[in-house]
């Protein structure tokens, strides 16, 4: 489950409450729901209690209280809330089921790089330069059902380019896909020449090593006779950080076109691929020696494969290229 389809559950707990009239407040159009702060609990949280408090005429507390009613209620037809806690003034705190996670890996073989895109930014007209960060804030936008007019200025915000020819320099240095990274996320590296070496100390590598390893796996598992299996859930309560990365991965492509911040998304690129090697290192995709496929390798290809379709459809955003092998 991730975090916008929880939203949509938050928002029919409310329509439900005002419907059965145990809360009188307008719905909302939308219920924000992130990951909770350092020192609070279960998976996701909202502050939907909080901004009903005032229309309602309640205390947010005692507003959240009804509202964890009807969540759980819900939780077993939505098929992922299994607890619900109220903390603080009267904060949410949602935990999933192991099973919630399967769903991520579900949805993210199901839509492949259309996954995360939506309609955010429909009716918005954002206008935007030339260079990689006007080219990245297009696509980011557009993803997001957003208009895009462009203007004759030159962009790329974050980087000590006097012009045009100071880009084909750092493209000349750097590649196009080095130089492209190193203008989204400037403050990846010490050094602009970091991101020509192949080691974990490059982020740039790391994440397309992370894609490359992934299609890999897949190609590796297709010899062997087996595919992956979304519906499995062994490998992904074991990849459940991974899970969750890509859970998080359309709010981050929602923020970063609403804040034209490609960078938010490179970042993102990099915990999941520093997840993926994590749950990689220590649950192996593919049986070893003369062992047979099981449910564990299944569904941790499942994992893997849905970890390369979201860093590919990260990259081709960001303009950087995924490449098959490294």
């Amino acid at each position: 489950m991730t975090p916008a389809e929880l939203s949509r559950t938050v928002l029919r707990a409310v329509r439900r409450a005002v419907d059965e009239d145990v809360l009188r407040a307008p719905v909302p159009d939308r219920a924000v729901v992130e990951r909770p702060r350092p020192g609070g609990r279960g998976d996701y949280a909202t502050n939907v209690a909080l901004k009903l408090a005032g229309p309602a005429g309640r205390p947010a507390h005692e507003v959240a209280e009804i509202l964890r009613a009807v969540l759980m209620e819900m939780g077993v037809g939505e098929g992922g809330i299994v607890d619900v806690e109220v903390t603080g003034p009267g904060f949410l705190n949602l935990t999933l089921a192991e099973d919630a996670h399967a769903s991520v890996v579900r949805t993210v073989l199901s839509q492949g790089h259309a996954y995360g895109h939506g309609r955010a930014l429909a009716g918005d007209v954002v206008r935007v330069g030339s260079g990689p960060h006007a080219d990245a804030v297009a696509r980011l936008v557009h993803a997001q059902g957003g208009t895009v007019v462009r203007t004759s200025a030159t962009d790329v915000p974050g980087a000590d380019l006097g012009d045009l020819g100071d880009l084909e320099a750092l493209r000349a240095r750097l590649g196009r896909d080095g130089a492209t990274w190193r203008l989204l996320w400037p403050t990846a590296t010490a050094a602009p020449d970091d991101l020509l070496v192949q080691r974990e100390t490059n982020p740039l590598f790391r994440v397309r090593y992370a894609h490359a390893r992934c299609r890999a796996l897949v190609r590796n598992a297709t010899a062997l006779g087996f595919m992956g299996d979304g519906d499995g859930r062994v490998g992904v309560r074991e990849g459940c950080g991974v899970a969750r990365v890509l859970a998080d991965y359309p709010g981050i492509l929602e923020a970063a076109a609403r804040h034209r911040a490609p960078d938010r998304l490179a970042r993102h690129l990099d915990m999941a691929a520093e997840a993926f090697f994590r749950f990689h290192d220590t649950h192996p995709v593919l049986p070893l020696g003369d062992e047979k496929p099981s449910v564990a390798h299944r569904s941790r290809l499942a994992l893997a494969e849905a970890t390369g379709t979201v860093l590919a459809g990260g990259l081709s955003l960001l303009g950087v290229s995924a490449p098959e092998h490294l």
